[in-house]
């Protein structure tokens, strides 16, 4: 049997947008840089295979704590556990400015009254 994900497929239909992850490659190199299309499939892989790596890290963090569900803290502890801790004060600054501007947007689509 494979292993399942959350949403019911498995693990190797896993996969990101390709043309977003493909403007994020192009973003992240100079303008005269260009990558093959096969060393793009290998970057996406790798991604794949490292959301993967902090998503299963960050269940068992998760497990040891009792919890169901997986919060920041737990992904943040996975990052430091892989051997990732330089990362995790960037992804928290991330994380942090991803709530506030999520919460503009949403104090901007409530109706206020009068």
């Amino acid at each position: 049997m494979e292993p399942m994900d959350i949403v019911g497929k498995s693990k190797e239909d896993a996969s990101l947008p390709k043309a977003t992850m493909t403007k994020i490659i192009k973003e992240m190199l100079p303008p005269d840089v260009r990558v093959a299309r096969d060393a793009q499939d290998l970057l996406i892989e790798c991604c794949v295979e490292f959301i993967n790596l902090i998503s299963s890290e960050s269940n068992e963090v998760c497990s040891r704590e009792d919890k169901r569900t997986i919060a920041p803290e737990h992904v943040l502890k996975a990052l430091q556990v892989l051997g990732f801790a330089d990362y995790v004060e960037e992804v928290y600054a991330a994380y942090e400015n991803t709530k506030l501007e999520t919460m503009v947007l949403l104090n901007k689509n409530v109706p206020h009254a009068c």
